[in-house]
C-alpha cells in the first residue's frame, strides 16, 4: 500500500527482456535504500513491483506481461525517469490517499498550460474510467496523489504547484506523454457493494453508475 507521495525520481538503466515479460535495473536516485530487502515493494509510477536484486543504490525488479499490457511500461527505454515510493509502514505519516499500486489503465497528456506559478494539466482517461473520477477527488498520475479540479467527460484537470512539479517526472510532461493511472479505490469497491447479489450473477447487461445509486437510494 501507498500513499501517492513520491520520495524520489529515479531512472532506469537497464531493460532485459523475456519471452513476454521483462526485468528492468533501477538507480534509485534519492531514495534511501537502507532499509530495503529482498521481496520489499516499491511504487514505480504508480505500479507496485517487488525487488529481486539490490546492490548499492541499483536494484531489479520484473515486469509481468499483464503489468506491461495494462501500464505504460510498454514504451519505457534506457533512461526513462520513475516515481518512486516505497511501500508505506504503519507508523507512516498519511499525506496523500490510498494506492494500491495496481495501475487501472494508461491515460494521455493534451494540454499543458502555465497559470500563474500553478500549471494545469489535461489528461484523457480511458472512457471504461470516466464515471470514477469525480471532481475534487483523488487519483493517482505516475503514482502520485493528486486532486481533479475539473471533468469534462473522461478528461480531468490537475492544477500543480511547483514543488509537486519539480519533485516528480511531471516536469517532463507534454501534449501526448502517456500516464499511468489509478482510480480511488473506494469508488470502485463502491460500485462493486452497490452492485449486491448482482455480483455473483452473469449478466449481460451491466446497470450503469447513476442506475446503481437510484436503485440504493442515493438519489430523488
Amino acid at each position: 500500500m501507498f500513499t501517492g507521495i513520491i520520495e524520489a525520481v529515479g531512472s532506469i538503466t537497464a531493460i532485459k527482456h523475456h519471452a513476454k515479460d521483462m526485468t528492468i535495473t533501477v538507480d534509485s536516485g534519492d531514495l534511501d535504500l537502507s532499509d530495503v530487502k529482498l521481496g520489499d515493494s516499491i511504487s514505480h509510477n504508480g505500479v507496485c513491483l517487488t525487488v529481486t536484486r539490490l546492490e548499492g543504490n541499483s536494484y531489479d525488479v520484473d515486469i509481468s506481461h499483464e503489468t506491461i499490457k495494462r501500464s505504460g511500461f510498454a514504451n519505457i527505454k534506457n533512461g526513462f525517469p520513475v516515481n518512486l515510493e516505497k511501500a508505506m509502514q504503519v507508523s507512516s505519516r498519511f499525506g496523500g490517499h490510498i494506492v494500491s499500486g495496481h495501475v487501472d489503465g494508461v491515460g494521455e497528456i493534451t494540454s499543458v498550460t502555465q497559470v500563474g506559478s500553478a500549471i494545469e494539466y489535461w489528461i484523457k482517461a480511458p472512457d471504461s474510467l470516466a464515471k470514477y473520477i469525480a471532481e475534487k477527488g483523488s487519483i493517482s498520475v505516475d503514482g502520485i496523489s493528486l486532486t481533479t479540479n475539473a471533468i469534462d467527460g473522461a478528461s480531468f484537470m490537475l492544477t500543480i504547484i511547483p514543488h509537486t512539479t519539480s519533485q516528480t517526472t511531471m516536469k517532463h510532461y507534454q501534449a501526448g506523454t502517456l500516464v499511468n493511472l489509478e482510480v480511488d479505490v473506494v469508488a470502485r469497491y463502491l460500485e462493486r457493494l452497490l452492485l449486491g447479489d448482482k455480483a455473483t450473477n452473469n449478466h449481460t447487461e451491466k446497470e450503469s453508475t447513476m442506475e446503481l445509486l437510484a436503485r440504493s437510494g442515493f438519489m430523488g
